[in-house]
């Protein structure tokens, strides 16, 4: 016994030696490599599988965890069978998705019915489900509920036993599955569908299945088609109103890309004075509705309402706001659309998956795409459907040999000695083939009589019809479009529905800016050389001491205003940049203020040179060029409905600016060149333009080397003898400076100088 634990200790000591020898590569070590090498061989085939195997759909509309899921349910017989355990389906599910019970099912609860995630659900559903439009409202475990496939499934298994698709092995070669889905409609369309890959995503919104086969349709028949015409807009599941902007739209169907606005729709119940709100954007769910409404109301922006609660039922959605009295439901839901989630946008990315390669495409892109992948599903059922009649023909062709000797049949069949034998000798009796020789060799007793098969040689007629019916389809594109046009009419016919979502035209005076109530007090306003803006009350003015500035820099302008006026800065790039005096919070002199450029997010390397202070848009722009053009732009030309925040082209760039004025009212401006010349204009001589960007007129004409020195308004008595300098006609050389003018020149101050 003593011997026996000896030998053991020794071999566990030998044992633990041979390890200490043993090498692994690079085990434990730190070893140099190039990020670049990093990214290829690490990386990037993580990135791939993102792309190829998760979150982008392909062309059949789904995603491979849709897919495997849809088709496990069908091989379960739940398209026509009863609803089964969603636990069961989950689990059948992981022989095709090795991703785990709980993903599965989250994946079946958003493409189900009860979830109302999708417009057109695949899963019809019973139990708990959960709801899309809410954050709180969960669905039950996957022991609780039951499902089975909707009748529209018909539509995505058509033929799929008809070779309309490629099957691959599942992920330990146990069984197959399909690539992708024979759909008869364009389902990569008809639902939303959102996707996160690596450096790129998804978001496809989804279309009403009517109005999308109707438009496909179209397309088949003439690639010109506008889809506008035909499919408007986009269609979602909880309805709301589309806010229709034409052109930003077609930019959406051409690109793939853009926004789609959409508000909810609600109704004011007169008796109890609340509004209802059963229907909102996709994007967003009434519990965050909820809670920005209760935030705006805390920080006083909303005054209107009294109460607001979730009134959500079995009979859908409902949130329910109960208003103070005399208050217009309608006014407040404008100013609610704005300052909530109540309008959203929802956010399009056409990115789809087309032969492996991800690729954003516009609405006909995509519809084209859809058409050549379903003609190709169309190809190959017929290619099947072929194959098996023409060997059905080939079969009834031996039967027919053997029509007028049965008997001879019969004897060929007893006096062959052994079974092996028979085939070869029918062959050789009639002059047949092995297939052929096979079929009636395995023909029963009882059917070996001429009734029988006359009946099977009528069909010999009817087949040859059918091949040749068929080999003509395959020859012809018009054909199987024909096909293609039929099918997408039966699925309209049996599964199409009026829109949800209703289509409204933008009311530029509705999608104005809701004003807050911002508070009104008076406040100094300071705008420095360098860019540098103060927002300072009158009492912390008196209070403070001088202007802290950066070296070098200076105050340009200052006015005396009020709160909730608005600004326009024009910068050194021909743009304007729009804010409130609100936007700015209340500074001191002490400070240096805010950068403007930084502030307002200007492009890098642009200045803000001048600033307008305004609550009415009256007045004009002066904008005077080297060049000795001047242009009078009416300011309304920079009011904006929407909320803008920059204006491009805000004037001409086709000559660099020597000075700009804001004019109230007609004035008269004294222009100086670098040549001592001065020109007293008056301003009423130039016509007004709604033009931003226009060129304006001659004003001053400049001697060769001579620029715009200055530009001031004129102040009385500044000339001795003011019509010295007076323009009658545009362009004018202007004059020098009398001997008495110029002795006063030096007690001028210079305003608006740039």
């Amino acid at each position: 016994m003593a011997r026996k634990k000896n030998n053991d200790k020794n071999k566990k000591v030998e044992d633990k030696d041979l390890l200490a020898n043993t090498h692994i590569a690079n085990a434990g070590e730190i070893i140099e490599q190039q990020i670049t090498d990093t990214l290829e061989i690490n990386f990037m085939p993580y990135v791939m599988s993102v792309i190829l195997s998760r979150a982008i759909p392909e062309i059949d509309g789904f995603k491979p965890s849709h897919r495997k899921l849809l088709y496990t349910m069908y091989k379960m017989g739940l398209l026509t069978g009863g609803r089964t355990k969603s636990a069961n389906i989950v689990g059948q599910t992981m022989r095709l998705n090795p991703h785990g019970d709980a993903a599965i099912y989250e994946t079946m609860v958003r493409l189900s019915r009860g979830n109302e995630a999708l417009l057109n659900p695949f899963v019809d559903s019973k139990g708990n489900f959960g709801k899309a439009y809410s954050r709180d409202m969960h669905y039950a475990a996957a022991r609780y509920t039951e499902a089975k496939l909707e009748g529209i499934c018909n539509e995505l298994f058509r033929d799929i036993d008809k070779n309309t698709t490629d099957f691959v092995d599942n992920y330990d070669s146990t069984m197959k599955e399909p690539t992708l889905l024979p759909v008869t409609f364009p389902s990569i369309l008809a639902n939303v569908n959102l996707g996160i890959a690596v450096g790129m995503a998804s978001s496809i919104c989804s279309f009403n299945l009517k109005e999308l086969c109707e438009t496909t349709i179209e397309l088949i028949k003439n690639k010109e088609h506008d889809c506008l015409t035909t499919m408007p807009a986009p269609d979602f599941i909880g309805g709301g109103q589309i806010l229709y902007d034409r052109d930003a739209m077609a930019e959406v169907y051409r690109t793939g890309r853009g926004n789609v606005r959409v508000r909810a729709k609600y109704t004011y119940d007169k008796q109890f004075n609340c509004i209802d709100i059963k229907e909102i954007p996709p994007t967003t769910t009434a519990e965050a509705i909820i809670d920005k409404i209760i935030e705006r109301v805390k920080a006083g922006t909303i005054k209107e309402i009294t109460d607001i609660r979730d009134e959500t039922d079995k009979s859908g959605l409902k949130i329910t706001i109960d208003l103070k009295r005399n208050i217009d439901p309608d006014k407040l839901m404008t100013k609610l659309f704005k300052l909530t989630p109540l309008e959203d946008s929802f956010s399009c990315n056409f990115n789809v998956l087309i032969d492996g390669y991800p690729k954003v495409l516009g609405v006909r892109e995509l519809l084209i795409e859809w058409i050549r992948f379903r003609g190709k599903c169309v190809f190959r059922r017929v290619s099947f459907e072929l194959k098996k009649a023409q060997d059905k023909l080939h079969l009834l062709k031996g039967l027919e040999k053997i029509l007028l000797d049965i008997d001879k049949a019969i004897k060929i069949v007893r006096e062959t000695e052994e079974e092996s034998e028979v085939v070869p000798n029918l062959m050789i009796g009639f002059g047949i083939d092995e297939i052929q020789a096979e079929y009636v060799a395995e023909i029963k007793l009882r059917h070996l009589n001429r009734e029988y098969i006359l009946k099977r040689l009528k069909d010999i007629e009817n087949l040859e019809a059918t091949i040749a019916d068929m080999q003509d389809i395959l020859s012809s594109k018009t054909r199987v479009r024909k096909i293609i046009i039929g099918e997408l009419q039966d699925v309209i016919k049996k599964y199409g529905k009026e829109r949800k979502s209703e289509i409204i035209e933008i009311d530029e005076a509705d999608s104005a800016d809701v004003a807050e109530e911002i508070p009104d007090y008076a406040v100094n306003l300071f705008f420095t050389k360098e860019g540098y803006f103060k927002k300072i009350t009158p009492l912390s003015l008196r209070m403070g001491g001088d202007h802290k500035l950066k070296d070098g820099d200076e105050i340009k302008q200052s006015f005396e205003t009020t709160n909730n006026n608005d600004l326009l800065f024009f910068t050194d790039k021909c743009q304007v940049y729009k804010a409130k005096v609100n936007d700015f919070a209340d500074s001191k002199a002490s400070i240096l203020g805010e950068y403007i450029p930084s502030k307002l997010e200007m492009d890098e390397g642009e200045n803000a040179i001048f600033m307008v202070v305004t609550n009415d848009y009256q007045g004009f722009m002066l904008f005077l060029f080297e060049n000795g053009k001047v242009a009078k732009v009416n300011l309304n030309s920079y009011a904006t409905k929407t909320n803008r925040k920059k204006l491009i082209k805000a004037y001409c760039d086709k000559s660099p600016l020597a000075a700009i004025e804001y004019l109230k009212e007609d004035s008269q401006l004294v222009i100086e060149t670098t040549g001592g010349r001065c020109l007293l204009l008056d301003t009423a001589m130039v016509s007004p333009k709604a033009m931003k960007d226009t060129q304006g007129v001659a004003c001053i004409t400049l001697k060769k080397n001579q620029k715009i020195a200055s530009l001031r308004f004129y102040a009385d008595g500044e000339f001795a003898k003011a019509s010295r300098y007076k323009a009658k006609n545009l362009p004018s050389a202007g004059a020098v400076l009398s001997n008495e003018d110029a002795m006063k020149k030096n007690n001028i101050t210079f305003d608006g100088f740039v």
